[in-house]
């Protein structure tokens, strides 16, 4: 049985419409990721958001004449709530009350998987409850399941603050070790000339159906907000039989609560490690222009945005009319065509060549080693053996910092 969810949003009468119409339809699919089902949208244009309430009185009695019509299960507000606000709505109400990042962590903690995420997942929440605890104490022992109260949630969290704080300790000690690890993989890659792509992109644009199909593994892909929670890499082969590492992250998403920034850190720096980002972006959908901003705006954040990049407008299946791409270089495709794949590598090859450097080389038949080397290493443009010099012509572009071209000169 879905939970019965009333949502309700605040309009700042001097914003963006169609930015708030988008973050109100992606909190009804937040909502449904989450198992919840809308019966319900209110929304108040105020200036200001009431400072004890939310939205203003008038607005607070209507949902419950909505609340004695139905039969309703959670109020889900868009906008973070302080705990003063929490505390006076669900008063009010006498119903659970969440905002959009309580309603964010809920899902992220029904889809992380690794230990590393559960422990991201949890400790976002803590941090994000501990505020909240003050006087708390009826609400918190409310919280007997449902959406807003996976992870943490589910034990007595109003039992002491101390011991939310030794936990919170804990999991960072945790979480560092486990960055360490992070880095000390990071380490062997680079040591081993790895090449690192990281596939980025606002959540369901099409991340993870990239990554199926073009490594052939199975990572979790579903038509859902934050499908894939916990990062996974995969070597793949280009056309010309460069070899690198693909790496399939979490989705963005504008308004993500700041506590998941700080806890997914470590998994976001998959990015910034990166030499080179593929930013998957859902072409069809109406608001796909800001999801774009929102996540060059994150990569920014994540001092991400010097890295080169190629944009792949996905789902061309779904598009009516003449769509005009924002970034350059970009591809317009449906992950779902297998020639689109190779066209994305093809497309990922020439934005190399143009960072690369050039290099021209004759190798003796005897240095079947660095030949090797070479078309694991670097992009390999021509080859052909010259029986006059009984060798190996090889053309063909470096990574600037790669030790092997140090050894082509």
């Amino acid at each position: 049985m879905r939970e019965q969810v009333i949502l309700v949003a605040r309009e700042d009468p001097r914003g963006n419409a169609e930015r708030f119409q988008s973050s109100l339809d992606e909190l009804g699919s937040l909502t449904e990721t989450a198992d919840g089902e809308v019966i319900k949208i209110l929304t108040q244009k105020r200036e200001r958001i009431h400072p004890a309430h939310y939205v203003g009185e008038g607005k607070v009695e209507e949902i419950k004449e909505v609340m004695a019509a139905a039969d309703v299960d959670l109020v889900i507000c868009n906008d973070e709530l302080s705990p003063g606000q929490l505390r006076n709505l669900t008063d009010k109400l006498d119903v659970r009350v969440i905002d959009r990042s309580q309603l964010i962590l809920d899902i992220f903690a029904k889809r992380a998987n690794t230990k590393e995420g559960k422990l991201q997942v949890e400790l976002a929440q803590l941090q994000y409850l501990l505020p909240r605890l003050a006087g708390q104490g009826t609400e918190l022992s409310r919280l007997g399941g449902g959406i807003g109260t996976r992870g943490p949630g589910e034990t007595k969290l109003e039992t002491d603050r101390r011991h939310i704080q030794r936990r919170i300790d804990d999991i960072k000690k945790r979480l560092d070790a486990v960055v360490n690890q992070r880095q000390q993989y990071r380490r062997r890659r680079k040591e081993n000339q790895a090449f690192q792509v990281a596939i980025v992109g606002y959540t369901n644009a099409g991340k993870s159906t990239l990554f199926n199909r073009a490594t052939e593994s199975q990572s979790f892909e579903e038509n859902l907000l934050f499908a894939t929670l916990d990062p996974l890499t995969r070597q793949v082969q280009f056309p010309s039989g460069f070899q690198a590492l693909l790496s399939d992250t979490v989705g963005f998403i504008q308004d993500l609560p700041t506590t998941l920034i700080a806890a997914f850190r470590s998994t976001l720096e998959e990015v910034t490690e990166a030499d080179l980002i593929l930013h998957i972006v859902d072409a069809s959908h109406p608001d796909h222009e800001q999801h774009e901003q929102t996540v060059n705006r994150l990569l920014g954040e994540l001092e991400a945005d010097h890295l080169p990049m190629l944009t792949v407008y996905n789902k061309k299946d779904l598009l009516s009319g003449d769509f005009i791409p924002q970034a350059f270089p970009s591809l317009t495709v449906s992950v779902y065509d297998p020639i689109d794949i190779k066209r994305i590598f093809d497309k990922i090859e020439d934005v190399l060549k143009q960072e690369w450097v050039e290099y021209d080389l004759l190798l003796s038949a005897g240095e079947g080693k660095k030949l090797h080397q070479l078309k694991n290493h670097s992009i390999v443009t021509s080859l052909h053996f010259v029986e006059e010099q009984e060798g190996y012509a090889v053309h063909g572009y470096i990574h600037p910092e790669n030790p092997l071209k140090y050894q082509l000169l």
